[in-house]
Formats: C-alpha cells, sequence, structure tokens
C-alpha cells in the first residue's frame, strides 16, 4: 500500500473508529527504537489500525516521533492530536476493516 493513499473519506472513518481505540504502542524516554518500531509492525498486521502515544518523559516532538514511526514502520498516517496519533495499514490476507 503505498503511504498517504487514504482519500479524506477514507481518514474520516478511520478517525471515527479511532475513537474508541486505547493507545496499544506508547513512546517513552528511549524515544524511537527498533523494538517499538517492531511492536508497531506486529500491531499493525494484527489490528491494522492502532493509536500511539507519546508520554511526557519523551524528549522529541511528539508530531515527529509518530511521523518517523509510520515512515519506518510503512504505515498511513491518518491523524496526530497532541500527544496521541493513528496509523493505518491494510492486511490484504486477513482484512479486519472494510474503507468506504
Amino acid at each position: 500500500m503505498l503511504r498517504n493513499s487514504l482519500t479524506g473519506k477514507q481518514k474520516r472513518f478511520l478517525r471515527a473508529m479511532g475513537v474508541e481505540l486505547a493507545p496499544v504502542v506508547q513512546l517513552g524516554k528511549e524515544g524511537l527504537t527498533p523494538a517499538v518500531v517492531q511492536a508497531a509492525r506486529e500491531a499493525i498486521q494484527k489490528r491494522e489500525l492502532i493509536k500511539v502515544r507519546v508520554q511526557q518523559n519523551c524528549l522529541e516532538d511528539p508530531e515527529e516521533v509518530i511521523t518517523m514511526l509510520a515512515e519506518r514502520s510503512d504505515a498511513n498516517l491518518v491523524q496526530v492530536i497532541g500527544r496521541n496519533g493513528l496509523l493505518f495499514k491494510r492486511n490484504f490476507k486477513q482484512p479486519k476493516i472494510e474503507l468506504p
């Protein structure tokens, strides 16, 4: 899937679904480590849509860290609000979310 290939309508649909989600991946003092990227890839593969949270003790800018995580995990960045972000990547083998 090409990055940023989501339409506005699809992003709006995913944002509405993301409201209910609890953060699956949390970034802390260590920042963006290979272990965090691997955990995000595994979570995205299983769920397709995940919420990411950047803790207060992270020294980097939350928007930059979430954008970098999306790039490294080959996912679409749906939204960043404050310290939370939504990442989406379609699982073609076992799709769970039907996009409009």
